[in-house]
């Protein structure tokens, strides 16, 4: 999915009870582009964090009615220096790539994408999608990884389940569960399903910080209340993380290292200076300047998405301003 906007660093940090390293992110609305389009909740990055471990990027989505947002519609448009990670809860989108891999993205299977040295791709919703829900995720590459070539994998997690809980985890470890699913840095990422009057206490590593995603219902971690929408963020230095249902709750859960190094995110680019990100820039543009039909994609960094006729998205304009490092 691609990120429309120049400066993805608007949102507040919502005020919460910060003394035991529990906060609670809000959302902002951001309309994906077209007549009628379709919206996410953008909760990462924002103005008081950029990262949760390695996660960079956290767009949620619906469930979103195609008949009234017209679905997903993203023609192909670059990544470099990222991964991509897609979840669903309803829906079908279509992936194509310039690595060559066409898959569809499917509720209860994760789609991960190493963008690495330059990507393109594109995501359509199906046609016999009626409605979309779901999460769209980037992750951020350390050094020694984001010039890695291009690659992709799916899996199908297999739920595990207890007294009033249910997960599937995607990436890393929970529970008792590993994925198969190859990262550059330790991660975790799971869907948790918890019934209201539940309360489920998680061991994870205290090395790790921690985001739960709430897609539905209202809950508390370790003492700060979540409702829809919003990202509740637990810091380091915890071995158990609770979370108590008050109504039946879906929400991801995701969780890393703290990153460790500063990078430059715009658009659809994760770099370490501002120049290299103009640089990414110029090469897409290059690649894509009065180009209708993405076939016609000239050769370079970001290839050429195999099977799409889609015109290619352009970059935006770079602010006038210098892009600025976060952490």
């Amino acid at each position: 999915m691609t990120n429309p906007e120049r400066d993805p660093d608007e949102v507040a940090l919502a005020a919460g009870d910060t003394s035991c390293g529990v906060e609670v992110l809000t959302a902002r609305e951001v309309p994906l582009g077209g007549p009628r389009a379709m919206t996410v909740r953008r909760t990462l990055p924002q103005r008081g964090r950029s990262l949760i471990g390695a996660w960079c990027f956290v767009d949620h989505y619906g469930p979103d009615l195609v008949a009234e947002t017209g679905g997903m519609k993203v023609a192909p448009h670059p990544h470099t220096g990222l991964q991509t990670v897609s979840w669903l809860f309803t829906g079908e989108i279509e992936h194509r790539d310039s690595a060559g891999h066409h898959a569809l993205v499917r509720p209860g299977e994760v789609n991960l994408m190493t963008a690495g040295r330059g990507i393109s791709h594109s995501e359509v919703s199906t046609p016999g999608t009626t409605e979309l829900h779901g999460a769209q995720l980037w992750v951020a590459l350390p050094g020694d990884s984001r010039g890695v070539e291009p690659a992709f994998e799916h899996h199908v997690p297999d739920p595990v389940s207890g007294d009033g809980w249910e997960a599937r985890v995607f990436l890393g470890s929970l529970l008792g569960v590993t994925s198969p699913v190859a990262t550059h840095t330790p991660l975790l990422g799971a869907e948790l399903i918890v019934t209201a009057g539940t309360t489920l206490v998680l061991d994870v590593d205290p090395d790790f910080e921690h985001g739960l995603l709430l897609d539905c219902g209202v809950a508390t971690v370790d003492g700060q209340e979540g409702k829809p929408a919003e990202l509740v963020y637990a810091a380091p230095g915890r071995d158990t993380l609770t979370v108590e249902a008050h109504e039946d709750v879906r929400a991801l859960l995701l969780g890393g290292p703290p990153f460790g190094e500063s990078i430059v995110m715009w658009w659809n680019f994760v770099g370490r200076t501002h120049e290299e990100v103009v640089a990414f820039r110029e090469e897409w543009q290059a690649q894509v300047d009065g180009v209708t039909d993405s076939q016609d994609v000239r050769p370079g960094r970001y290839g050429v998405v195999v099977g799409d006729h889609l015109a290619p998205i352009p970059a935006p304009p770079l602010p006038n301003a210098r892009l600025r490092e976060r952490r």
